[in-house]
């Protein structure tokens, strides 16, 4: 799972036979040849590459074996994985190594749809979203690992219409919903719980004070960009309680809130590079100082940055490519951050460079777009780091981190026009997930399209490529996100053929 520049050195020695020929020996000298990993890149904020040493960094993969569509990944700080997608809530406690089903029949959703799941980093609370059809939702939370779940039906809006839920948490502030819950000396809850989702009109979003029991203060986010029906990222805050909430529009844009979701703002950035159509979610990580980087999909399909260092009020607004130039057709970019210039993005991508301006699905000349991708394009997962993502000069350390394709073939990107092409495109669903845990190691959640036969065979076409397995990438060794522990000590699934070592 790891590439590594190779260092290969062919020793090319001619000798004459003297007996024969009637010449000395000749030897030649050593010719020391660099083979670059193609797995890798190194690359400057417009994607170009860069004569820098590589990260040195082992990924480590997980196959969670139910479906993975739309997934979602936490860990808690006792380690256990928890992976949220289509079905299934699954946890792992040793590293990946085994996964098991953990959740309560009764206590949380008895369908599933759209799902969501979110662990609170400050009070280890695991919420698993679930929405049902387009009427209600229901929220059910374990404060045990998984172990016991309490939950109930919710919809917080009037319109009996939701869509794309998503659920975070953060802290309080001292203004808007977090004094409120001061002033009236209610029992607050450790962190502030946001709720929010799409109906026909907008965006809706909801603070909860009871950890997500209810949802009495918020609603519909008025005269802010809603375009699209209100489509938005997850929920991302920092630590000075700041929430970010992300919509799918045309130029980039953040709706930001420093009261709790009592009142928000929007921002917009991104103006050169803007979003192609169809559009998929944009996000936001924060690092320990509120720093904030807000990641998308740009119109040329390449995965842009934009920094903000005043808590969302300002952005910059020159674009700042994340991944290389060789790879394209990019979709689902996730981010997370730790301290002050640590991030890390992960997306799923193409390197078929030969097949733009080729007849795509259509019949059109192929821009890059997955949605309209040939049938033998090939997408794989990528994850980019960057420890100096503040600089003025950032540099970015991206592997391909899948041996097989992930995907063959066009990913659809707007549910209302998918295509049948050996069964539907939108095996992927809308995302994949990641997260750092608190020691600052990076877990990486998507659902892998091509298994099975086409991951083993050499002609693999669409057809081949409708699955979506759950599957896990970590961080085993490398640089943490969070200075504090540095470079983070080997940690490997504990299975038949792998050591198992603490963390850190």
């Amino acid at each position: 799972m790891q590439g590594k520049a190779l260092a290969l050195v062919f020793l090319m020695v001619t000798m004459s036979l003297s007996g024969c020929f009637g010449k000395e020996d000749v030897i030649e000298e050593p010719e020391i040849i660099i083979e670059e990993d193609v797995r890798i890149f190194v690359t400057d904020k417009m994607g170009e590459s860069v004569d820098q040493v590589p990260l040195d960094m082992i990924f480590q993969f997980s196959d969670v074996g139910e479906t993975g569509k739309e997934p979602s990944i936490g860990v808690t700080s006792s380690g256990c994985i928890f992976f949220i997608a289509m079905e299934k809530v699954m946890r792992s406690c040793d590293y990946g190594g085994s996964w098991e089903e953990t959740q309560d029949p009764v206590q949380c959703s008895p369908t599933t749809s759209d799902p969501y799941g979110w662990v609170d980093p400050i009070t280890d609370r695991i919420f698993n979203v679930q929405m049902i059809g387009l009427e209600t939702s229901w929220i059910c939370w374990s404060d045990d690992d998984g172990d016991s779940w309490l939950g109930n039906p919710h919809d917080s809006g009037t319109t009996p219409i939701n869509d794309h839920i998503k659920l975070a948490s953060g802290p309080w502030t001292s203004a808007g919903y977090g004094a409120l819950g001061q002033i009236t000396g209610s029992t607050i809850y450790e962190t502030a719980v946001y709720y929010c989702y799409n109906k026909l009109v907008g965006i809706f979003c909801f603070t909860s004070f009871d950890g997500g029991a209810t949802f009495e203060a918020g609603g519909q986010i008025i005269g802010l960009a809603t375009t699209n029906g209100g489509l938005h990222g997850a929920i991302s805050t920092a630590p000075d309680g700041t929430v970010y909430v992300t919509p799918r529009v045309e130029t980039p844009s953040v709706i930001v809130s420093k009261d709790n979701g009592f009142t928000w703002f929007e921002r917009t950035m991104g103006e050169d590079v803007g979003t192609p159509y169809p559009r998929k979610n944009s996000e936001i990580s924060t690092d320990t100082a509120s720093n904030a980087y807000h990641v998308w999909t740009g119109s040329d399909e390449g995965v842009y940055m934009s920094r903000s260092t005043d808590s969302g009020e300002t952005w910059e607004q020159d674009s700042i490519r994340i991944s290389p130039k060789g790879v394209i057709s990019t979709v689902f970019p996730q981010t997370d951050a730790g301290d002050p210039g640590r991030i890390a993005v992960t997306y799923l991508g193409s390197e078929n460079v030969e097949f733009l301006n080729e007849s795509d699905i259509d019949g059109n000349p192929w821009d890059g777009n997955a949605h309209y991708a040939p049938n033998n394009t090939t997408y794989h997962l990528y994850i980019t780091y960057s420890l100096n993502a503040l600089d003025e000069n950032p540099i970015f350390h991206t592997q391909r981190v899948t041996d097989d394709p992930v995907q063959v073939g066009s990913i659809c990107l707007n549910s209302g026009d998918c295509r049948d092409i050996g069964g539907s495109n939108r095996n992927l669903l809308d995302f994949n997930d990641l997260h750092i845990d608190r020691e600052g190691r990076v877990y990486v959640a998507f659902a892998d399209g091509c298994t099975g036969d086409c991951a083993t065979g050499n002609n693999s076409s669409a057809e081949d490529s409708r699955d979506g397995r759950g599957s896990v990438y970590y961080l085993a060794s490398g640089p943490s996100l969070l200075e504090a522990f540095d470079q983070m000590s080997p940690l490997l699934a504990i299975t038949n053929d792998a050591e198992s070592y603490d963390i850190c």
